[in-house]
């Protein structure tokens, strides 16, 4: 990734989520508080998992790694956005693409990692019988491998994509962190080809993932609507509701910052949509998670009673 080889800009400067000198202050501290949020209620949900046996099922499994991926994500992204808040924010060229990479592989893993979540819960409500067998270990680790390596393959994709890129005398990078789009419109020759491999890989990693969560919950509401008790219905709603909203805030943003061109969305909109799958959704997921599941509800007083009695 050496700047010097494929680019004669050595830096750029983040501009940041607006240029607006009053809103920087508050808004310093409105994402400061988000940040507290995600890294209490994320590291809060992998220490509880981790700690309570009950919960050591394929459920709370994958949701122990989307966890640790919107942890991650949001600790590359939110430290160096902060900054713009209070300072002039520049990063190194290296720094950038090491960016670019990380919070690509996260996300893209984000996305499949919902996918597999899905594919739990079509399991656990339509074979209930064979749970345990269909989502042994070996399959879990089958899957969240899968996740991962979707995630890498895409993040070398979109990085190499950038890579290839020149950027010349301009180095004001119109976004708070370093995202693929502003960094297409900044470079002095990128191309259609360029922004087509961008649309396509994104296309790709969205709508596999959307088809796979679609199939599972088809099947889902096919058999919740022949359950008989009203009881159960409600149960396997329950079950699948959490899910859902996280599902729609993650996939809906994304796709409305990254599958429509620019000249339909200006950048400044885009960092917008940005802004709720990197931010709102991580900070939301715990709590969606957490407040709806009489699981994590037993496993927060068991932990807290331990930590009391200690």
């Amino acid at each position: 990734m050496a700047a010097e080889n494929t680019s004669s800009v050595t830096e750029f400067i983040l501009a940041g989520l607006t240029d607006q000198p009053r809103l920087q202050l508050p808004l310093f501290f409105l994402f400061l508080g988000f940040y507290v949020v995600i890294m209490v209620g994320n590291l809060g949900l992998i220490i509880l998992i981790a700690l309570n046996s009950h919960l050591h099922i394929p459920m709370y499994f994958f949701l122990f790694n989307l966890s640790f991926i919107d942890f991650s994500y949001s600790s590359g992204i939110i430290p160096k956005m902060l900054m713009s808040f209070v300072s002039k924010n520049i990063i190194s060229y290296t720094g950038c693409m090491t960016q670019l990479f990380f919070s690509s592989f996260f996300v893209i893993s984000e996305c499949f990692i919902l996918s597999a979540m899905a594919y739990d819960r079509y399991v656990a409500i339509c074979k209930p019988l064979l749970y345990m067998v269909t989502m042994s270990p070996q399959v879990c680790l089958f899957l969240l491998l899968g996740v991962y390596g979707m995630g890498i393959l895409g993040a070398i994709a979109h990085t190499g994509n950038i890579l290839f890129l020149t950027f010349c005398a301009e180095n004001l990078l119109n976004h708070y962190m370093c995202d693929i789009l502003p960094l297409l419109e900044l470079s002095c020759n990128s191309s259609y080809l360029n922004t087509l491999v961008v649309f396509t890989l994104v296309a790709i990693d969205i709508g596999a993932s959307i088809v796979t969560i679609f199939l599972s919950y088809g099947f889902i509401l096919s058999s919740i609507f022949h359950i008989s008790s009203t009881e159960g219905r409600s149960k396997a709603f329950s079950t699948c509701s959490s899910h859902i909203m996280a599902v729609s805030l993650f996939f809906g943003s994304g796709a409305f910052a990254y599958l429509k061109p620019p000249s339909i969305i200006p950048l400044d909109q885009g960092k917008i949509c940005t802004v709720f799958y990197t931010i709102v959704v991580p900070v939301l997921n715990p709590l969606i998670y957490s407040l709806r599941n009489k699981d994590i509800k037993l496993a927060m007083n068991k932990t807290l009673g331990r930590i009391t009695f200690s």
